[in-house]
């Protein structure tokens, strides 16, 4: 439990500077948590029937990360997002010399954990960017809110929790603590709306739905993988907290969601 709060600790300080700190420091942070986390997916789905490659995804994530980090900071335009579809190319075309029995598979993981890995954490990226110059006050808010929406989660949880939510998945969860993190999520949310600005209350509170709804959805997504990998936890580089994938489950199907509701608005 002490090794858990501690990590914990470091780990929200972590953030928060790379956040807050500059555009760059904050770009980059992510942009190496992304390749980290699809790097995560690929030694976490390897057997012997099932080998992602690897390397050429890895790459792939790295050559994406790039363009998308260079493109967000104003270097390059949109159009450079095409130098990375002969490396997607590549992993198809490489699967012919490996001599693979079902060399599909391979593929599939390996595309699978680009998508999941990877390109969330761009569309994160992407939150801080979102009115042409940097705003950091926009992805801290969706931390802020992410964190909250745990946090009022687990308490609910614990104190009204009697329906289950996902059994199958998560035996843990119940409505009430789904409802009650969402809640407290939106009244986080409103609070941002006067300390940060930059959005209207109705986009803030919005916002907070969708990560309350989604990111429990993607808290349950990660669970759902790592039970049909028959695995604990995604990695073991956070002591007590396990890997990249388990401390950003939600943020992996929220953000994508936020970043297009705000594009959209």
């Amino acid at each position: 439990m002490k090794t858990r709060a501690i990590t914990g600790f470091f780990f929200v300080v972590a953030l928060v500077c790379a956040t807050i700190f500059n555009e760059y420091v904050f770009s980059i942070f992510f942009g190496i948590v992304g390749v980290l986390a699809a790097k995560e997916f690929f030694t976490i789905c390897k057997t012997e029937e099932t080998k992602p490659l690897e390397g050429l995804g890895l790459v792939t994530s790295i050559v994406l990360a790039t363009i998308a980090i260079a493109y967000f900071l104003g270097y390059i335009e949109l159009k450079y997002f095409g130098l990375a579809i002969p490396l997607f190319s590549l992993l198809f075309i490489s699967s012919l010399y490996l001599k693979r029995a079902k060399p599909f598979h391979d593929i599939a993981y390996t595309l699978l954990g680009i998508w999941y890995g990877t390109i969330p954490f761009l569309f994160f990226i992407g939150l801080g960017f979102i009115n042409g110059d940097f705003n950091p006050y926009i992805p801290m808010g969706f931390l802020i809110i992410l964190w909250s929406n745990d946090t009022g989660a687990y308490l609910s949880g614990r104190a009204l929790g009697r329906t289950k939510l996902f059994e199958r998945i998560s035996p843990n969860k119940t409505w009430e603590g789904f409802i009650g993190g969402v809640l407290l999520a939106m009244g986080v949310a409103f609070g941002l709306s006067y300390w940060f600005g930059t959005l209207t209350k109705l986009e803030w509170v919005m916002i907070s739905a969708i990560i309350g709804i989604f990111g429990t959805l993607g808290d349950l997504v990660e669970s759902m993988l790592k039970r049909s990998l028959g695995i604990k936890d995604s990695g073991s580089i956070l002591p007590g907290h396990g890997g990249f994938l388990d401390r950003f489950d939600g943020l992996l199907i929220a953000a994508p969601l936020v970043y297009i509701l705000l594009t959209l608005f």
